[in-house]
């Protein structure tokens, strides 16, 4: 198949992009921003679902019996089945909170190869690299595509009825923008008959 070719097949389909709600706070700034994620997301050409963990009774993973739990084999369906995800997580103690992480250890393998961004809601400024380490392990330990953007949300950041700030709102339009960016460009160059090839030496 020649470039021209490749330039002229129809419109690929609208990549699926999950944005998770990770707060247990029923009065959670980072869901506003998952809430704006999702509108933002659709603008930006992908089709958007959010999942509220407050809806979900997830055990702690205890590295045994907690993954063939019902709610996690679930879960992990709708995090495998995406082409992409938003994680949106309020910080605590300097890190991306404990519910984020215990998703993560249920359903790890589902995260495999997709692009992942963040948008954190925090007190303060101090913790403006805590979803660091998190990336980290998504990237390493799962070969997740991390987005190479995010959102940092303050208390100033947000109005009297917690609506994020027009600033806010312009960040969460270039993460979702990005995000469904880069999940059209892993789906086109995992299409090409290149890729296949390339594919096939991995391991040698």
């Amino acid at each position: 198949m020649t470039i021209e070719d490749r330039y002229l097949e129809p419109a690929p389909p609208k990549p699926k992009l999950l944005v998770i709600g990770a707060s247990l706070n029923p009065n959670s700034s980072s869901f506003r921003l998952a809430e704006a994620a999702v509108n933002a997301a659709g603008r930006a050409g992908a089709e958007a679902a959010l999942l509220d963990l407050r809806q979900w009774d997830l055990p702690l993973c205890d590295g045994d019996v907690s993954y063939s739990h019902p709610a996690v084999a679930k879960v992990g369906a709708m995090i495998q089945n995406a082409d992409a995800i938003l994680l949106a997580a309020p910080i605590y103690n300097y890190d991306v909170n404990a519910a984020a992480k215990n998703l993560i250890e249920l359903t790890g393998d589902a995260w495999g190869g997709k692009p992942v961004g963040f948008l954190c809601a925090a007190g303060g400024k101090s913790s403006y690299m805590a979803p660091i380490g998190l990336a980290n392990s998504l990237m390493f330990d799962f070969r997740s595509w991390i987005v190479p953007r995010f959102v940092y949300a303050t208390r100033a950041d947000f109005d009297s009825v917690s609506a994020p700030s027009p600033q806010i709102v312009e960040r969460i339009e270039q993460l979702a923008k990005a995000t469904v960016e880069m999940a059209r460009a892993l789906a086109w160059v995992r299409s090409a008959p290149e890729a296949a090839q390339v594919g096939g030496g991995q391991g040698a």
